[in-house]
């Protein structure tokens, strides 16, 4: 577990989520991790001051793929599920945030094969750039 309070986030990542909020998107986790393995990752990686919030689903006791977990962020930006872009590592948390009806975007890095669950994101990207091009329309 100790592990999981060591965690940095990837190269790509300060610069890509430093131009998200400087075209003044909000942003937050919305993560299976608890709060404290957000704050420290956040703290790792030199992220402190870009995100809104931080939302554990330690808040609502249901994990991802759970609905519950997915609306965390509608109630935390008072926004509707179209106007919140969803970004995922995780090609099933993709799908599952698809299910649940955010727009989409798969990050995937690893350029894995799309994991067959009759359900695919809106948008396919390797790293945040790629997402920064996705959402940028839609802002």
């Amino acid at each position: 577990m100790q592990g999981y309070l060591e965690l940095k986030a990837w190269p790509d990542a300060l610069a890509a989520l430093n131009g998200l909020k400087a075209s003044g998107l909000r942003m937050a986790f919305l993560s299976n991790f608890t709060g404290a393995m957000l704050d420290q990752a956040v703290k790792n990686s030199g992220l402190e001051g870009i995100f809104d919030d931080h939302l554990s689903t330690d808040r609502v006791r249901a994990f991802k793929p759970d609905p519950r977990a997915y609306r965390m962020a509608m109630s935390a930006f008072r926004l509707r599920r179209e106007e919140i872009a969803f970004a995922a590592f995780g090609g099933w948390d993709a799908v599952g945030a698809e299910w649940f009806g955010y727009p989409t975007f798969w990050v995937n890095r690893a350029h894995v094969a799309a994991e067959e669950l009759r359900a695919v994101p809106e948008g396919v990207g390797n790293d945040l750039n790629d997402l920064a091009t996705f959402v940028q329309p839609r802002h």
